[in-house]
């Protein structure tokens, strides 16, 4: 099915359960804000997805509530705009959950075995097929009823969900066959920068995460920052001497420098160098130390994070204003998800009360059995 009046609608979101990083603001966050600011899109709505985040948090939920708030500040700081974007809570919208529910019949759960991001992320948290929680390996069917409940058109992702966005659209597919046209088919969206597509912790694991200790947050201080790139971040094991050559591919600070240094930054911290390529030219040849690359990032990553810094701190002292803003986004969600539940359940005749149709073909049978 296409969008509704051809609008074009985006769904994305994220599982609070922590602080946002510079992974999450080079891989989505960032371009989230560009294409809210585009005025190319008819509606942008960004989930908090604590249900999801319960699949494997279930015995912790206090970890999901205390960083719901900690999620929109990072949302709110990065530059989206309540004004333009939904921001909603999955949790409030009971639509999805009905959505999910009838969906599970679209799907096998041998399919569901072979999704790749399934098997990654089953892998990433130590789950055996044993010990593999339900809710957890029909999370591709809960993401297919979020994208569908907003009749999302366009849902922006890594190459890493990409698996996601297939099954989804089988489902899609699947359903509108049998009930007819009812449900829009989703495109994904992948980042147009290939940095933009992984950045890898700053110990050179291909993920952040908060249990490895290998991130810098969105709300992490200037010495936050120097400590974690001083102390943490791997360089090139065979650059022993300044005068030694060294290899800037595989090397985490050059990788973030590849995602966030531009000419700009030369001019103002490092101005012996033009750009870039200039300075990874020197490190190959040999002659630069990795303290003064060190440095630079340093510089790099406090100019793009003090007015995010900045901004989370005037969000941070009006607490009740981030919280209305969450409610009333959520209140706009409610009524967008229950329109398309209400779609899909006439769809599937299970609208029994809506109007008393019922009755009437109920009479209808009796005559023909007459």
């Amino acid at each position: 099915m296409e969008s509704k009046d051809n609008k074009q609608i985006i769904l994305t979101g994220d599982r609070p359960t922590g602080r946002l990083h510079l992974g999450h603001y080079v891989g989505s966050l960032k371009r989230r804000v560009e294409l809210q600011n585009s005025g190319k899109f008819d509606q942008i709505n960004i989930l908090i997805a604590d249900d999801q985040a319960l699949t494997d948090n279930a015995d912790n939920p206090g970890k999901i509530r205390d960083n719901i708030i900690n999620v929109v500040l990072d949302y709110l700081s990065a530059g989206l705009d309540p004004a333009k974007t939904t921001i909603c809570v999955q949790s409030q919208l009971p639509a999805l959950h009905a959505l999910t529910f009838y969906y599970m019949n679209m799907v096998t759960t041998a399919r569901l075995s072979r999704n790749p991001t399934v098997k990654a992320e089953m892998q990433l948290r130590g789950f055996s097929d044993e010990g593999l929680p339900a809710g957890f390996f029909t999370y591709p069917v809960s993401q297919c009823a979020d994208i569908t409940a907003f009749d999302a058109t366009v849902v922006p992702v890594g190459e890493d969900q990409l698996p996601m966005i297939e099954q989804a659209r089988e489902i899609v597919e699947r359903f509108n066959r049998i009930y007819g046209d009812t449900l829009v088919l989703p495109k994904a969206m992948i980042p147009e920068n290939e940095f933009q597509r992984r950045l890898p912790g700053i110990d050179g694991k291909a993920k952040m995460s908060k249990s490895l200790g290998n991130c810098i947050y969105l709300s992490d201080d200037a010495k936050t920052v120097k400590k974690q790139v001083n102390g943490k971040m791997f360089t090139d094991p065979t650059h022993l001497r300044i005068e030694d050559p060294g290899h800037t591919e595989g090397n985490v600070v050059f990788t973030y420098l590849d995602a966030f240094a531009t000419d700009e930054h030369f001019v103002e911290f490092l101005p012996e160098y033009a750009n870039l390529e200039e300075l990874k030219e020197h490190y190959r040849r040999g002659g630069l130390g990795d303290g003064t690359c060190k440095k630079f990032l340093i510089n790099v990553l406090n100019e793009l994070l003090d007015p995010i810094r900045a901004e989370r701190a005037k969000w941070a002292a009006d607490i009740d204003s981030v919280y209305d803003i969450i409610l009333e986004g959520t209140k706009t969600a409610q009524e967008r998800t229950n329109a398309v539940l209400a779609r899909v359940q006439s769809a599937m005749r299970i609208d029994y009360f809506k109007d008393r149709s019922i009755v009437k073909e109920w009479e209808e049978l009796l005559k023909k059995q007459a």
